[in-house]
């Protein structure tokens, strides 16, 4: 039996996850949490033979969001697999859970049937579930260009300072505005400037635009 736990702060979410996996006779509910500050308390309850074996995690929720908690807890529990399941799907929400260590990204339209054949490959093989959708998006933040392997730019086109540089380097981390300026000893606000002028001398509006330049470019 595959052991899994539900994490969403929606029970009627919660219910239909749940619903769909009964019908499924592979997998046994551990618990379900509300957050992820509620997940993390369940978890430290368990005994390690009771622990699921997959944690199936929305990402927006209060107290203790989804991206946090499997950052706190993929380093606690290594053996465990997190596979986000959420209705969001924009670039931004898709890189942070994977840096943070989530190994399948759902979203919920899936149907029951899918979402138990992709976890029973995650189980029986590794594969990660991924919706298709998310997978081309994937493909589309780290793809390179075709023509020719890009080199390293050592002479910094972009004009970037070595602030800038080190500001990037840790949103390529998946960190917030707060939690860069606690490693560097600056506001958040002071943080926010950096980041659009980073986003100015890129020519983009947004995180993941501007890390997917900074991959295929080199700069980080």
């Amino acid at each position: 039996m595959i052991r899994i736990a539900v994490v969403d702060d929606k029970i009627n979410n919660r219910k239909v996850i749940t619903d769909k996996l009964s019908r499924n006779n592979f997998f046994t509910l551990v618990f379900q949490a509300v957050d992820g500050e509620d997940f993390l308390q369940q978890m430290q309850k368990l005994p390690q033979d009771d622990q699921p074996h997959i944690i199936l995690m929305d990402l927006e929720m209060p107290h203790v969001d989804g991206v946090s908690a499997i950052g706190t807890a993929s380093s606690l529990y290594p053996n465990i697999k997190f596979v986000v399941l959420t209705i969001f799907d924009d670039d931004e929400k898709i890189f942070r859970a994977i840096r943070a260590g989530a190994c399948g990204y759902l979203l919920k339209e899936e149907s029951g049937e899918v979402i138990a054949d992709m976890l029973m490959n995650l189980w029986e093989s590794g594969a990660g579930p991924i919706s298709p959708s998310i997978a081309y998006k994937i493909l589309q933040m780290v793809q390179m260009p075709s023509n020719a392997k890009v080199e390293k730019q050592t002479d910094n086109i972009f004009q970037l300072s070595d602030r800038e540089k080190e500001i990037l380097q840790l949103l390529s981390q998946g960190l917030e505005y707060k939690e860069i300026g606690a490693k560097i000893f600056i506001s958040p606000n002071t943080v926010k400037k950096h980041c659009i002028s980073i986003y100015q001398k890129l020519h983009v509006n947004s995180r993941s635009q501007a890390l997917r330049i900074a991959y295929t470019k080199g700069l980080i």
